[in-house]
């Protein structure tokens, strides 16, 4: 009786020992299964050059906050503008309005970090304005700075426009858009070169003038769009060259664009009506009605986008009306 009870005893904690050995080969294959659905839901990530060089960033981002306008316009012409989670809403052109839906991401000077960090961006999108956050933003999400080189203007919004298809998976849609771009482009410079009129550019605010040459914030008027500059001894610069009526009638344009900075923030700009200036009024471009106003927001808010430059080429090409 003894030996049957024991022999039972046996087979009872070998059954034990059987099940606990099942129970932690179940764990090890649940551990083994998460692993493996861990590593199928990393996120794919690629290596693109920003202004700054490599940088490394999600492939398809779902949720995206953008501070450069042009970046901005470009992601809605390429159709996924609805990744975008926030924006500098208050600092927006016109023609972006509809972003105004999205959250305020701060001021396009200052941006909000905290709002940023509670919104948890897949990626983020600077430029200049923002420049001076560029190691803070890190901290929160990978951040692509993505300015416009103005000593290579239109190739430098090539790279933008391709690096931000490529990271979207919208190549062929940035490739298409930017041919249609360099058509018309193309029509642009042969129009002016065929006009041989020479050009200034000013941007107005309250009444004071600033004008603007090539390698400019506006050069790509001269070196992308083909007008001759009535003035090729302008230093290039970021808030341009301060100047007096007398130089504009000097100078003597044919075509004088005017970038109305005040209009674009939504001040007064009732001291603003450059082609009211009598002395604007004696200049060539006075007389053949060629003071042609530039849409302020696109102009100053924003640039270097797919829409902006459509817009832009829009607006130079009243010079040929």
């Amino acid at each position: 009786m003894k030996k049957y009870i024991v022999g039972l005893s046996m087979v009872l904690l070998s059954l034990g020992l059987v099940g606990c050995g099942s129970t932690n080969n179940e764990g090890s294959s649940d551990s083994t299964g998460k692993a493996a659905t861990s590593s199928t839901a990393k996120e794919e990530t690629l290596e693109v050059n920003d202004s700054n060089g490599k940088v490394t960033v999600p492939k398809n981002p779902k949720k995206v906050v953008v501070f450069d306008n042009g970046s901005l316009d470009t992601l809605d012409a390429l159709g996924v503008g609805d990744k975008v989670v926030g924006a500098a809403t208050d600092n927006l052109p016109a023609y972006l309005d509809d972003y105004k839906k999205v959250d305020s991401a701060g001021g396009i000077k200052e941006p909000d970090l905290e709002k940023i960090n509670q919104m948890k961006p897949d990626l983020i999108i600077i430029s200049g304005r923002q420049s001076d956050f560029l190691d803070q933003l890190k901290e929160i999400a990978p951040t692509m700075y993505l300015a416009v080189d103005t000593s290579d203007t239109w190739n430098s919004i090539k790279q933008n426009v391709e690096t931000l298809g490529k990271i979207f998976g919208k190549e062929k849609a940035a490739e298409k858009e930017l041919a249609a771009l360099e058509t018309n482009i193309k029509e642009t410079k042969e129009k002016a070169a065929e006009s041989k009129d020479k050009a200034l550019t000013v941007l107005v605010n309250e009444g004071q003038l600033s004008t603007y040459g090539k390698d400019s914030r506006f050069g790509i008027i001269y070196d992308t769009f083909g007008f001759a500059e009535a003035d090729d001894a302008i230093k290039a610069s970021t808030h341009g060259q301060s100047v007096s009526y007398e130089y504009v009638l000097d100078k003597n344009p044919d075509v004088l664009f005017v970038v109305d900075r005040t209009k674009a923030i939504g001040g007064d700009d009732s001291n603003n009506d450059v082609a009211d200036n009598e002395l604007v009024a004696q200049t060539t471009a006075g007389k053949d009605k060629k003071v042609i106003s530039l849409q302020p927001d696109v102009w100053y808010l924003s640039g270097g986008g797919l829409e902006s430059v459509k817009m832009m080429l829009e607006d130079v090409n009243k010079a040929f009306e």
